[in-house]
């Protein structure tokens, strides 16, 4: 029997890396996507940029020519911007928005018609922690992916007829390129929240650099793709992150974001 096909976007670092190449590994035809068009020994690379229409619905339908099919997806590319919610410009904060949200939803609506007429498909998409607990001083992205939850929910109903399952894997904070990369908004001297926002931050960047490592994610999306019956949702990550994003659910709020403030650096 063929090898089932399998597109993972933003795959030339970190969680998307890790994932491609344990999905080589355990038998898949991995078809590895970012704007680099980052390849290894291994999986097949492909110059794809998730923000334009075009290089999305090329990406998909050149996957489909050369494979006949696409069993499942892993929407996985994205970056941060890092800075107080008002002194972000509406540019980068739209654009942090359209990589990490619209981004994703390109991804589904083009490998979805050919999901619906194979009979079946999964799809993945990569949130956040962040997407379950608001994060100061990236607003923009935790708005992206709170969006993401609401789309994958409401999606997943739709789909479902169709034997297309959607799962939103919710990582922690992990060790990878993604720190380093961040794009930091510019604070002036006399910024009200220069000193909370680079106490934050440091903070985050710690917890990020003491993350876990991303093949733990990789071995939670081959789980999710040979379950029968996967879940909608699944935290991945240090036990203190999870528990954090349950305690969220469970507590109330005034306590909860007392509690949170500490662990954040504010």
């Amino acid at each position: 029997m063929d090898k089932k096909v399998i597109l993972i976007t933003g795959a030339s670092t970190g969680i998307g890396r890790a994932c491609a190449d344990r999905l080589h590994w355990s038998g898949w035809t991995v078809v590895g996507a970012s704007r680099r068009g980052t390849t290894s020994d291994s999986w097949q690379g492909l110059s794809m940029d998730v923000d334009n229409d075009a290089s999305v619905e090329q990406g998909v339908a050149d996957i489909i020519a050369e494979h006949g099919r696409i069993d499942a997806v892993l929407a996985n590319a994205g970056w941060g911007v890092a800075g107080a919610a008002e002194a972000t410009p509406i540019a980068d904060a739209k654009a942090q928005v359209e990589t990490i949200f619209w981004g994703a939803v390109r991804i589904v609506n083009a490998v979805l018609p050919s999901m619906r007429h194979q009979g079946g498909g999964r799809i993945l998409l990569t949130s956040s922690i962040g997407g379950l607990i608001g994060i100061p001083f990236q607003a923009f992205y935790s708005a992206g992916k709170f969006a993401l939850e609401g789309y994958a929910e409401s999606m997943a109903y739709e789909v479902e007829p169709f034997g297309v399952h959607v799962t939103l894997i919710e990582p922690g904070n992990f060790k990878t390129d993604f720190t380093a990369s961040r794009r930091m908004i510019p604070s002036s001297v006399d910024d009200p929240y220069r000193v909370a926002s680079e106490k934050a931050i440091r903070t985050m960047e710690r917890d990020e650099r003491n993350g876990a490592n991303p093949s733990d994610v990789a071995k939670v999306v081959e789980r999710l793709l040979n379950s029968a019956k996967p879940p909608r949702r699944l935290m991945v990550g240090k036990r203190n992150e999870r528990v954090g994003a349950v305690a969220k659910r469970l507590m109330p709020f005034r306590l909860f974001e007392k509690s949170a403030r500490k662990s954040l650096g504010l």
